[in-house]
């Protein structure tokens, strides 16, 4: 007799979970969709559900959550899983720990966390994978984000994914499909996932106390787990609605708080709906109402656009970070004006990103 399965944290990942163990046979699946919707969630629930032991036969429904087995994977101890993952991504994720890396502990701490998965960890776990299973369900690879392995490492686990080992499988989840080698992507059976409803991601958000959560959830481009990392950032509806008005009169001092990759994400929206309207077209992370009456031109947001690319590139390594915010406020604000009339801005402009260059 099969358990009655648990409810998952993520209620629109319940329909794809149940399609993917009633049609997806191979032993390679490729979960791909937005970067916040729950890719990870719904990999390790796969995962959970395939060593499942509260049914005598391989698992095609949910996971029952209460049998040994599922208690190993909640336990984060499970012998016969493995979750590769960026070390950068463990803690935020709910998956640091383990003998290894409390051994280098304090190595860690005083490095930067790497965000790529290394080789070393996709060639342990094709050793994993090898290896019988110890509890007689299989074996599952979990490797997220998938397409932070490099070359050397994707290469390392496609001999694995060709000539899958017994009974392991394997699940790559992530949000650039692209950026994975094709050899990659032919060898797994792939599941797509789109945005949840805003009705049913704005009840799950305000569930967990979000105010306003559809200005949040339209500001995470409808990505609600993203939207929750906005809000554990500080960044709640009401500051988020106060950002064009801030850069369009040049204030710095609100955002020097803010995390610089997550300041630029901003702007980049600011600039992404400024060209919008421009172009005729509705804005897409901002109310309309929220937009500074000057819009700009094209030719200034698209310089302003560019700045902010570069500006991307550095965002984890800044030389000067108060200044990198002044410059990145006054490029804005001259962008939020028609330059071509107005030589102050101009002038702005240019000392901004003069200023820019030099951090």
């Amino acid at each position: 007799m099969v358990a009655e399965a648990t409810p998952l944290p993520l209620p629109w990942l319940a329909e794809p979970l149940r399609e993917a163990l009633q049609t997806r046979r191979a032993h390679a699946l490729l979960l791909y969709g937005p970067k916040g919707v729950g890719q990870f969630e719904l990999a390790t629930a796969l995962a959970q559900a395939w060593l499942c032991e509260a049914s005598e036969s391989a698992a095609q429904v949910p996971a029952c959550g209460r049998c040994a087995s599922c208690r190993l994977v909640q336990a984060r101890s499970h012998p016969d899983l493995l979750v590769l993952l960026p070390e950068a991504l463990r803690e935020s994720l709910g998956w640091a720990g383990g003998e290894a890396e409390e051994g280098a502990s304090d190595k860690a701490s005083k490095a930067k966390l790497s965000k790529d998965i290394k080789v070393e960890a996709v060639r342990a776990a094709v050793s994993f994978a090898q290896t019988t299973s110890a509890r007689g369900r299989g074996k599952v690879v979990v490797v997220h984000p998938a397409e932070r392995m490099n070359a050397i490492a994707a290469n390392t686990l496609l001999k694995t994914l060709e000539e899958p080992p017994g009974d392991s499988r394997f699940v790559l989840s992530c949000a650039a499909p692209e950026a994975l080698l094709p050899t990659i992507r032919s060898r797994c059976q792939a599941l797509p996932l789109g945005l949840p409803s805003t009705a049913e991601a704005c009840a799950w958000l305000a569930a967990r106390s979000i105010a306003r959560p559809e200005v949040l959830l339209a500001a995470a481009g409808g990505q609600p787990l993203e939207a929750l990392e906005w809000a554990a950032d500080g960044i709640d509806a009401t500051l988020w609605l106060r950002v064009p008005g801030w850069v369009a009169n040049g204030e710095a001092v609100p955002f020097v708080v803010w995390p610089l990759p997550r300041l630029i994400e901003a702007f980049q929206k600011l600039c992404h709906d400024a060209l919008c309207r421009v172009a005729g077209a509705a804005p897409r992370y901002f109310p309309e109402s929220a937009l500074p009456a000057a819009g700009g031109n094209i030719a200034s947001l698209t310089v302003w656009a560019q700045a902010l690319a570069r500006s991307a590139r550095h965002a984890d390594h800044p030389w000067n970070a108060p200044l990198t915010v002044e410059a990145l406020v006054q490029q804005g604000r001259a962008a939020l004006h028609d330059n071509a009339k107005d030589s102050t801005l101009v002038g702005a402009a240019k000392r901004a990103h003069s200023v820019h260059s030099r951090t």
